[in-house]
């Protein structure tokens, strides 16, 4: 197999030399052009709660913890100064907390490369490397997938969560920390 190196070497050559047919020729033959589909997915926090408890609310890329989302906006709700959010995720504005700690889905294989939108092909991941992870493989960042974390272990603070939730109206005052309250206890919190 050619090296992608030596295939984008080998059609500058080619153009240098004025083969401008030739170089298209190696570039489609030794190194095609295969555009990744946009293949932007949604989860509801329930499905997204049932990934994040099957893992144990451990980045699978890293064997890090993650900390539930409720808990993350409650604490930006109670501590806005210390630990504030943005709508818009802006880095500025944003505790950095939400970037390496908050847990999201991530497609082990990346649908735009074949693999299923399925909760076999699911897993957890911060923000943070769910970017950095992108459209590419494992085998192609040299990335290992680490086992599960145990609830018994590490609840990302969702139980603490559930215990907050109720004092002074806090659940009142977040439609978003509502809709993780009720994602919480589907699946089998509180």
């Amino acid at each position: 197999m050619t090296e992608p190196a030596d295939v984008i070497s080998n059609a500058c050559a080619a153009i240098a030399a004025n083969a401008l047919d030739q170089a298209a020729h190696i570039l489609a033959t030794g190194y095609p052009f295969a555009p990744l589909a946009n293949v932007g997915r949604r989860y509801s926090p329930t499905e997204s709660m049932g990934v994040f408890v099957r893992d144990g609310f451990v980045d699978r890329y890293t064997g890090r913890r993650l900390i539930f989302p409720g808990t993350l906006r409650l604490l930006s709700q109670l501590l806005p100064d210390q630990f504030p959010f943005h709508n818009n995720w802006k880095t500025d504005l944003c505790h950095f907390g939400y970037y390496e700690l908050f847990p999201t889905i991530d497609h082990l294989l990346p649908v735009s490369r074949g693999g299923a939108d399925s909760a076999e092909n699911w897993v957890s991941t911060s923000m943070l490397k769910n970017a950095a992870k992108a459209n590419f493989t494992l085998d192609e960042l040299g990335w290992n997938l680490h086992p599960p974390g145990s609830l018994a272990q590490w609840d990302g603070l969702t139980g603490w969560f559930m215990g907050q939730i109720g004092k002074d109206g806090l659940l009142a005052q977040s439609s978003y920390v509502r809709q993780w309250a009720l994602a919480a206890r589907r699946t089998g919190f509180g």
